[in-house]
């Protein structure tokens, strides 16, 4: 099973896939490699890179065959208590079966493998160490080198990829020399109700998304946050409407999922569109309660939203308030997890 770290509750695990340090090994080279993609060009790492807390420093996707995405990569770190996977569909939950998406999918193309199952399942088993690799992984089983143990094996590598050792960590913990007095009075700025921030932001993994062992009704929690308002009415830009993509419903129009803000100072750009470059940058749009889009396709004035979430309210801070709030999202900067060699690529060292 996985340690939960100090403060974490126990993750929740699927039954039919319990995890083992063999799967996630495995996981963890099937993660790294390129063989996964049609054109062996990317992996999964491509778009989830360590040193960036599992993201890619852009602000959209490019997939293998240099298709632009709609949206960014998001960080894969405590992934595995999140409810929902993606930024914008209920009902991925699984990571074996989110897995898929990358792999197969054709809108858009990612790692560009529709269609190819049984060629990179060949590229595998001609390999030299994967073989036994799935073995040890999946003991018993006639031929493990399948579909099934592929994603199974990579959820477990995700699920292994745990973050909690920045300065705000150590501080919970007792450590009350980890935090600077400016990010502990962000800190405090940050778990007000003046600055709502920790309503969306809020708990042990710093999101609302979370599923744990014990969780007995999954919440789903998707927020407008008034990033746009082209129409005067709510609407988003047609390419990335949020959850209303899936259910077409109109109160859904511009939700998201709100990520984990851990290590959310290496994680630039930001929004689900990468359309805020700095940390600065958010935060004077929840300062205004909303994005003034000034001209183009996209002109608006979230402010006037009617689709905002109720947290969006706008806020006013000093100088000195602001650079406390900036000190402390700094010091959620996991070290461990951006270098950590149980995480890092295994071709790099070979």
């Amino acid at each position: 099973s996985i340690t939960p770290p100090p403060g974490f509750p126990a993750m929740r695990v699927p039954a039919d896939n319990p995890f083992t340090r063999e799967k996630a090994e495995l996981g963890r080279r099937l993660f790294y490699d390129r063989r996964l993609s049609g054109n062996q060009t990317q992996s999964c790492g491509s778009c989830h890179q360590q040193r960036l807390a599992f993201t890619d420093g852009r602000a959209r996707g490019l997939g293998s065959t240099g298709q632009m995405h709609t949206r960014g990569s998001m960080s894969l770190v405590n992934v595995g208590y999140a409810v929902t996977l993606t930024w914008a569909n209920p009902s991925v939950r699984l990571l074996e079966r989110q897995a898929l998406v990358p792999l197969f999918g054709e809108n858009p193309v990612e790692l560009g493998l529709a269609g190819m199952e049984g060629v990179m399942l060949d590229r595998l088993r001609a390999d030299a160490r994967y073989p036994a690799m799935f073995r040890a992984a999946f003991p018993g089983a006639g031929d493990p080198i399948n579909l099934d143990n592929v994603t199974k094996a990579l959820a477990s590598f995700q699920r292994s990829i745990l973050s909690a050792n920045s300065p705000y960590d150590r501080y919970q913990r007792g450590e009350r020399s980890a935090l600077s007095a400016s990010a502990v009075r962000g800190m405090d700025l940050y778990f007000g109700e003046r600055l709502e921030c920790f309503h969306c932001h809020g708990g042990f993994n710093l999101t609302d998304s979370v599923v744990t062992a014990t969780t007995r009704f999954e919440e789903t929690p998707f927020h407008n946050n008034a990033l746009y308002n082209t129409d005067g009415r709510g609407a988003y830009p047609p390419e990335n409407t949020g959850i209303h993509e899936i259910t077409q419903r109109p109160e859904d129009m511009g939700r998201f999922r709100a990520p984990t803000l851990r290590n959310i100072a290496v994680t630039a750009p930001y929004m689900h569109d990468g359309s805020i470059a700095t940390l600065e940058g958010v935060i004077d749009h929840y300062a205004v309660g909303g994005r003034r889009v000034a001209e183009g396709p996209n002109a608006g004035n979230g402010n006037t939203s009617p689709l905002r979430s109720e947290f969006v309210r706008g806020f006013e801070l000093s100088p000195a308030e602001r650079a406390d709030l900036i000190a402390f999202l700094n010091a959620l900067t996991d070290p461990t997890v951006l270098t950590d060699p149980r995480w890092s690529d295994p071709f790099a060292s070979e």
